[in-house]
């Protein structure tokens, strides 16, 4: 029996096993209401609420506070003798790693299609709001984070759900959080290892086998497929022994460089279209308000939009604080301010330019499947750069082997740290772990196992319900957090401007 055979055999298997669940389970998690025309996910209008209350809660502090998001990533306030593991800009490479991925590439390219121009608009928006969920709940990952003896740090909604809860509630908010963080835990770990693992290395053998011949070029063939399924999985093994340190090492590379690539490319598409530009951002304002072709009109727009977004950055669904709470530092709000900038970068900058350069380049297959054929998404985006760099596929799989690489490093660590949360942080537990987490970058390359996938999906948005009642009942901590960090920077300018401003002298002590 050829491999081929074996893999089809077990995909089926699998498929025909899981999908009821699957479908079951999908339909509730994103169920639907109608609204204006269009349908409305609930799990997406949960999560641009709260983006919308945390927002007023902490008066627009995305915009207020960026300025002194980048002075901490640049390591303006940081103090010697700090507890954790990274920097502040390793934490936010590594967690960025985890969001920037195939979905700003192909999944963007859906959204303009479904939603036109003009979800552009309603999803940068939705990325701005996310930035304040964002930063309520890294907050609250370093402010219960568990530092262990030999150093590592473990952090999460598995931390600072049980130990908010019973700081604030006592008994019953003990109980209640215990059940929360065995849950989360549960729900992170599925993920990780479906759409975190074996999803990103699906995706990117794809792509790789589309530029190199297809079914008939060298990694075509069921061996190439296991050539690529272990060459990633040895690269990840040997990243994820190194625990938080050697991945943010890997991804404070990896991320820029990655970003870069794909910007500048963005970039040349704009610029050899600049007279198009005006159109494109016109087309993008008037079709937030007054699209053409899109059901539901404006809310048919803003939904695709938001929803797009939401996808993307995670903000609220608890998975980056596990890699922020690995920071150096003795101020939890210095590290929710740093985080704040993760939904900026992932949507804002890297989703818009992807709309940018599809509205701008107005392939040919973003008209078709504005019609209604079924186009894949990252054939899209391919599709615009081509029009201005014809070698662009082959820079377009590098990028999506940056994305897919530093995705699955960084889902391994959250992975890792939900295991470990539910199966004890033995030698044997952590190894079994790793184990099994490469296996499945192997499995990767050889099953789809959609199904799954489609689960894991599921499995992430209700993680989201389950965070952000947390980050309601915990807000006030994030408040007394933040009004703390901001006593030392007032106080470490007024050092500073008396002329005695060490940048590493040990903070003013300062309560709230």
């Amino acid at each position: 029996m050829s491999l081929d055979s074996v893999t089809q055999s077990v995909d089926e298997a699998v498929s025909g096993f899981f999908e009821p669940i699957a479908k079951w389970l999908g339909e509730v998690v994103f169920y639907t209401v109608p609204v204006g025309g269009t349908d409305l996910p609930l799990i997406v209008a949960w999560l641009v609420v709260a983006g919308l209350v945390f927002t007023g809660w902490f008066g627009l502090i995305q915009l207020r506070k960026f300025k002194l998001a980048v002075d901490v990533v640049r390591g303006k306030y940081d103090e010697k003798g700090s507890t954790g593991e990274v920097n502040h800009f390793q934490a936010l490479t590594a967690a960025v790693s985890g969001t920037v991925g195939l979905g700003n590439i192909a999944g963007v390219a859906v959204a303009v299609s479904i939603g036109g121009p003009g979800a552009t608009f309603w999803m940068i928006l939705c990325g701005l709001l996310g930035m304040a969920t964002k930063f309520v709940e890294v907050t609250l990952g370093v402010k219960y984070r568990e530092v262990h003896p030999d150093g590592t740090v473990s952090g999460g909604p598995m931390h600072y759900l049980p130990k908010g809860l019973t700081e604030r509630f006592g008994k019953n908010g003990k109980i209640l959080g215990k059940i929360l963080a065995v849950l989360a835990s549960f729900l992170i770990l599925f993920f990780g290892l479906f759409g975190g693992n074996l999803f990103q290395v699906n995706q990117s053998y794809a792509q790789l086998v589309s530029v190199t011949g297809g079914e008939d070029g060298a990694l075509g063939s069921s061996a190439g497929a296991l050539f690529f399924g272990i060459l990633i999985a040895a690269l990840v093994g040997i990243v994820l022994l190194g625990g938080i340190r050697s991945i943010a090492n890997v991804t404070s590379r990896l991320v820029p460089a990655m970003a870069g690539i794909y910007i500048v490319a963005c970039l040349i598409v704009i610029l050899v279209n600049i007279t198009a530009v005006p159109d494109a951002l016109t087309s993008i304002v008037e079709g937030a308000f007054n699209p053409e072709g899109v059901a539901g009109g404006v809310l048919g727009a803003l939904i695709i939009g938001f929803k797009r977004a939401a996808f993307s950055n995670e903000a609220g669904l608890g998975s980056a604080p596990i890699a922020h709470s690995a920071v150096r530092t003795k101020h939890p709000a210095s590290e929710g301010l740093v985080a704040l900038l993760e939904p900026f970068i992932d949507t804002v900058v890297v989703c818009t330019m992807t709309a940018l350069t599809i509205v701008i380049a107005n392939p040919a297959s973003w008209g078709e499947a504005r019609a209604g054929e079924d186009i894949g998404g990252v054939t899209i985006t391919s599709d615009a750069f081509e029009t201005v760099l014809p070698w662009f596929p082959y820079i377009l799989t590098v990028a999506v082997l940056l994305f897919a690489v530093s995705t699955v490093l960084t889902w391994g660590y959250y992975g890792l740290k939900s295991w470990t949360y539910l199966f004890g942080r033995s030698r044997a537990s952590e190894v079994t772990y790793k184990v099994v987490y490469t296996v499945f970058a192997v499995a990767g390359s050889l099953l789809t196992l959609q199904t799954l996938i489609d689960m894991a999906d599921a499995f992430l948005f209700t993680l989201a319900v389950i965070n952000i009642i947390g980050l309601y009942l915990l807000a006030p901590v994030v408040k007394r957090e933040l009004g703390t960090f901001l006593e030392f920077v007032r106080a470490r300018k007024a050092d500073h401007n008396a002329g005695n401003g060490d940048d590493d002298q040990e903070p003013v002590k300062t309560t709230v």
